[in-house]
């Protein structure tokens, strides 16, 4: 892939030139009402279909960052696979990602962390023509300003898959998730309205186990993030539920459409950044471990701890002094 992934679907999905595509993303982000000292969310739910369908949909979620603008610094961003097949999670190699608006660079150090851990593979077809991450980059772009991404597109992979690389790049208030999905597709109206209230309700529940092949397209990254919201003790709330018959389509064959937001629960025990004690633990506690057993075998071996070493792809949370306990076990003891 070239260093800079190009916009290929600028002029299909939304518009190619820079004022046209501006001005759209202005007005839908303007044509919503938030309240006044909203929480930011966490993660975010949206559809990725041409912005005169999904739009207005994607909009409801993305005008809730608006105040984050300048705090929000690195996007986690993923969706599913529409024209390759593949088993695991893909990462691309590029450098940076072009839309009209922008380029917008890529977290390189954190995917090589991901490849390195086994979590993600590179497979730049997955990437080259896939539409349900890069429509989301011009909300983002409008919405946050600068930012670094981390784009991932979703094989076939287990919930506890995604939900295991979501852990590793959580992060604090400075890391967004965005899940790119689209919902129930070329159902009659009716019939659309009933199925995504039922996907709906479950994605509510933060039930991963009930969506099934024909509830959501990014089902498999929906279901991740589900079964890691559940483990954080997150909340979520609906923001919009439409179809394309309810913005610019015929209502004889419709898709589904619905964005969420998901927030970290208050009052748990933070750290001095904001960062709280269970989000920080998911987040280092693998590495931690493997640093405890790395330090174990260095002390049977040359009789001293191994000393840390502070590497671009050590938590910043674990570069900082502070000090852990560590129990290790074998088979349960």
């Amino acid at each position: 892939m070239p260093a800079i992934r190009p916009a290929t679907v600028a002029g299909l999905f939304y518009p190619a030139v820079a004022a046209d595509l501006e001005q759209q993303v202005g007005a839908f982000l303007a044509s919503i009402e938030t309240a006044a000292h909203e929480p930011v969310p966490k993660a975010l739910i949206v559809p990725h279909a041409g912005y005169i369908y999904s739009g207005p949909i994607a909009a409801a979620a993305y005008a809730r960052l608006v105040p984050a603008g300048g705090r929000i610094s690195r996007v986690v961003l993923l969706g599913p696979a529409h024209f390759i097949g593949f088993r695991g999670l893909a990462a691309d190699s590029a450098g940076a990602w072009q839309t009209p608006l922008g380029t917008v660079p890529i977290e390189r150090p954190v995917i090589e962390h991901l490849i390195a851990a086994d979590l993600v593979g590179v497979l730049d077809a997955a990437h080259a023509r896939e539409h349900s991450l890069e429509v989301q980059i011009p909300f983002l772009q409008a919405a946050l300003g600068a930012f670094s991404l981390v784009p991932i597109v979703a094989g076939d992979a287990s919930p506890e898959a995604v939900a295991r690389l979501l852990d590793v790049v959580w992060g604090g208030a400075e890391t967004l998730i965005v899940i790119s999905t689209d919902l129930s597709h070329y159902l009659d109206y009716r019939t659309c309205q009933e199925t995504d209230r039922q996907t709906a309700e479950a994605i509510e529940r933060l039930d991963a186990n009930t969506l099934g092949p024909d509830s959501a397209c990014g089902r498999v990254a929906v279901r991740g993030l589900l079964v890691a919201a559940r483990l954080r003790g997150m909340s979520i709330a609906r923001l919009d539920l439409r179809n394309s018959g309810d913005t610019a389509g015929p209502r004889n064959r419709v898709v589904g459409y619905g964005s969420w937001a998901l927030f970290e629960p208050a009052g748990r025990p933070t750290f001095e950044d904001g960062v709280d004690a269970q989000t920080a633990l998911a987040a280092v506690g693998p590495k931690l471990i493997e640093m405890a057993r790395t330090s174990i075998a260095n002390g049977l071996t040359a009789g001293c701890p191994m000393p840390v070493a502070v590497t671009p792809d050590l938590p910043a949370l674990l570069a900082a002094p502070v000090a852990a306990f560590v129990t290790l076990l074998r088979n349960g003891k």
